[in-house]
């Protein structure tokens, strides 16, 4: 394996969801299949030869992550309409204090067709949502990025703290289909020292939840 380097979150590093989706579907996950957990130990280096050995990925003599089938993927998050994630992303926090503005899948600085411009914005209740023309080229690991950061967002906030994920467990139940316009919503479930625990939901136009997970998020500082 090797993650490339467009398929960045912070500079130098993998983006945690799409990482993690590529770890798992090297594990065998799939789209309908059971959730799949993977731990990062390291971040995700870019461009360099990845191996699962046994469950683990390695980096050479690195532990970079660890993958394995999982129970369930948490209680997922209610969808919202369409027409509601358009306007709670016009409160991006990220437009105006992102602390990785060149992320694949939430960062500002990513053209269109180059990055995701999933841009979830606040919603009542330590909840985010963010409206999603998906790519002409949709992959498990696709699906996998879209449910990170609009979770991660719930805890960093407009403070801006950063936080990266540390651990992310996934249930695919379907691929959308490319140029669709879905729904991506996440929800803070709690906050423990650098901790959070986060919640995220895939909803496709006709408003089924395609996918949904639950992560841990590490604050940096």
């Amino acid at each position: 394996m090797i993650v490339p380097a467009r398929f960045n979150g912070p500079p130098g590093s993998g983006n945690g969801g799409w990482c993690a989706g590529a770890f798992a579907a090297a594990a065998g996950a799939r789209p309908g299949g059971p959730p799949h957990q993977v731990t990062l130990r390291v971040p995700p280096p870019l461009e360099t030869p990845l191996e699962l050995r046994d469950g683990s990925v390695w980096a050479d003599r690195t532990l970079v992550a660890e993958v394995a089938e999982a129970a369930d993927a948490g209680p997922g998050v209610p969808g919202v309409p369409f027409a509601e994630a358009v306007t709670a992303s016009r409160g991006y926090p990220g437009f105006t204090a992102h602390p990785f503005p060149g992320c694949y899948v939430c960062g500002p600085d990513r053209a269109p067709g180059d990055g995701l411009r999933i841009f979830p914005g606040p919603l009542p209740g330590d909840r985010t949502a963010a409206p999603w023309t998906v790519p002409g080229e949709v992959t498990p690991e696709t699906v996998w990025a879209a449910l990170d950061c609009p979770g991660g967002w719930t805890a960093i906030g407009s403070g801006g703290r950063p936080y990266v994920l540390g651990r992310i467990t996934a249930a695919v139940g379907a691929l959308p289909g490319p140029g669709t316009e879905c729904v991506v919503v996440g929800a803070l479930s709690g906050v423990d020292g650098r901790k959070a625990t986060v919640d995220s939901a895939l909803y496709g136009p006709d408003g089924e939840r395609l996918a949904y997970a639950r992560a841990t998020w590490l604050a940096l500082v």
